[in-house]
């Protein structure tokens, strides 16, 4: 791989003003190069460059014919994120996801405790920390296009840079020759409300999925055990036998939303974890390792990209409707609840969703179960766009299945999208 940094401004807003480095690397072509794809794996804070070393038989038919080009975003640096590019000094940590506040006085500690993990990250680099949304990174891909000094870009987006590809659609139509949005979300929605509701369902259909498979399966108790101790345990928690943990319902249907989504393999377990809860022990649930609640990490790009509640209000209404559109896994594992954690964040929503121009050129998502639908509500917007679906468990699907990373490869190279009903 070949390495080299590009300066661009900390603030696109200030062009002449200070800048920082972005760390640019390229797998050249091991064939006659048609031109380049530029790659980011998302996270935020995915190292492009080590992410993409790490993974370079991925890219061995795409080499044949295209450079591969990654960058590490700005903000994300080398502690903990390995990233070569001007990162953000902060003390990186991981954040449980806060409990739904019950009155005002709740939502105001909430609103502080986050104000109080920003403001530690803040004040190092205040200007840094307030151009780190996915329209920033969105900008800097724009300032890469240049520097390589290709005409139009070709983008391949996994995950959450599925939201830095859409951002750039948004500002930068016509650079924009051909883009893949892989097992990502929607940001592009004039309507952020039903985009919500849009997720509770698909939790809501991952749940269904894994009762459908008990009813065959000797579970058959288990969606009533289910419902049941979701009841209980929005009132009670429920322990586990490892200290001080007890699981509310939001835990409990955070942990059996992502259990269900990884298919056959995990029911059995999920199953045995909901018996095992209903009788009074959540120990099934505790994760091997790692973080013992649901969490994330300092959201310090998504809290600039995701709408936020602005008062108890507006935050219980919508909870409460996704819970009836969701009975099984209410608001649970949606931006809602995610979002909950950028409540008194000292920085706005610069960069909120918005639909794309429809002036674009034809683009291409793909995704699993649940991805591919939200990945086909961006894509409905641009005409004669295509999303690849795969009808199983899993996280983006280039790495992981030929038959899919074959049609995005042709996509990139010559702008030629595979069948409108293709499955995978």
């Amino acid at each position: 791989m070949e390495c080299t940094d590009l300066q661009v401004p900390a603030d696109w807003q200030k062009p002449e003003g200070r800048k920082i480095t972005l760390k640019i690397g390229r797998l050249k072509s091991t064939g006659t190069s048609k031109g380049s794809v530029l790659v980011s794996y998302g996270g935020p804070g995915a190292p492009g460059i080590a992410t993409t070393q790490s993974l370079q038989a991925w890219w061995t038919d795409l080499r044949k014919s295209m450079d591969i080009i990654t960058w590490d975003t700005r903000g994300y640096g080398p502690d903990p994120f390995q990233g070569l590019s001007t990162g953000l000094p902060c003390t990186w940590t991981r954040i449980p996801i806060a409990d739904l506040p019950q009155d005002d006085a709740d939502f105001g500690r909430l609103s502080d405790t986050n104000r109080g993990y920003a403001e530690a990250c803040r004040h190092k680099d205040p200007e840094l920390f307030a151009n780190m949304s996915s329209a920033d990174h969105a900008r800097d891909m724009e300032a890469i296009r240049k520097a390589l000094g290709d005409t139009k870009l070709n983008y391949y987006g996994a995950s959450y840079a599925g939201f830095y590809g859409q951002a750039y659609a948004r500002l930068f139509p016509n650079s924009v020759r051909t883009m893949v949005l892989d097992g990502t979300w929607n940001h592009s929605t004039a309507d952020w409300p039903r985009e919500l509701e849009a997720m509770a369902k698909a939790n809501e259909q991952s749940m269904r999925r894994f009762f459908t498979w008990c009813a065959t399966n000797d579970c058959k108790d288990v969606p009533t055990l289910w419902r049941k101790l979701i009841t209980r345990a929005t009132a009670t928690p429920v322990p586990t036998k490892t200290a001080n943990i007890a699981y509310k319902a939001g835990d409990l249907q955070s942990f059996a939303i992502a259990m269900a989504r990884q298919g056959t393999p995990a029911w059995p377990k999920l199953a045995a974890a909901i018996r095992k809860a209903s009788k009074g022990d959540a120990s099934d649930f505790v994760p091997a390792r790692g973080a013992r609640y649901p969490d994330q990490a300092t959201p310090v790009t998504e809290c600039t990209d995701w709408p936020r509640f602005a008062n108890l209000k507006q935050l219980t209404t919508t909870i409460n409707r996704l819970r009836k559109i969701a009975p099984n896994t209410g608001a649970t594992n949606t931006f809602a609840t995610s979002t909950l954690n950028c409540i008194g964040w000292p920085v706005t929503v610069t960069n909120p969703p918005a639909p794309l121009p429809s002036t674009l050129p034809p683009l291409l998502g793909a995704g699993a179960w649940g991805e591919s639908d939200a990945t086909e509500r961006v894509l409905s917007q641009v005409p004669d766009s295509v999303t690849i679906h795969h009808d199983g468990p899993g996280h983006t699907l280039y790495g992981v299945n030929p038959c899919a990373r074959d049609h995005i490869n042709r996509y990139l190279t010559d702008a030629t999208l595979p069948p409108r009903t293709t499955n995978c």
